[in-house]
């Protein structure tokens, strides 16, 4: 999105319809498409069908829904494949990465996955 404003030379809403809106957390791809450089993303993150993970330098931190969504923790440089999870030996990284996902994901309004599309009942 924020590539598409900056090219169209528009400014990404506050409000829409009366409604205050989320502002935008990207960053415009436009210098890199145009051969400059721009300044990275502190971290990124993000949630797809209760699949939850955050970025940040080499680490990466990644719960995934059919793992029962527990946290497992990757070292990118080491690990581009992501085979050998490093959670158990780094408590702190993980709880601090952990921390900044809960904080994105209260300030961006993201819902339990459960909440969205509850489990089908037994029969």
């Amino acid at each position: 999105m924020a590539t598409c404003a900056d090219v169209a030379g528009a400014r990404y809403p506050a409000t829409f319809n009366g409604h205050k809106i989320n502002p935008l957390e990207g960053k415009s791809l436009l210098p890199i498409l145009q051969g400059k450089q721009r300044q990275p993303h502190p971290a990124i993150y993000w949630e797809h069908e209760g699949n939850r993970a955050v970025r940040q330098g080499r680490w990466k931190l990644v719960s995934r829904k059919e793992t029962g969504n527990r946290w497992e923790l990757y070292d990118m440089e080491a690990d581009r494949t992501e085979m050998n999870n490093l959670a158990k030996g780094n408590p702190a990284k993980l709880a601090e990465l952990a921390g900044m996902w809960n904080a994105w994901a209260e300030r961006t309004g993201v819902q339990p996955w459960e909440k969205i599309r509850p489990r089908p009942a037994a029969r």
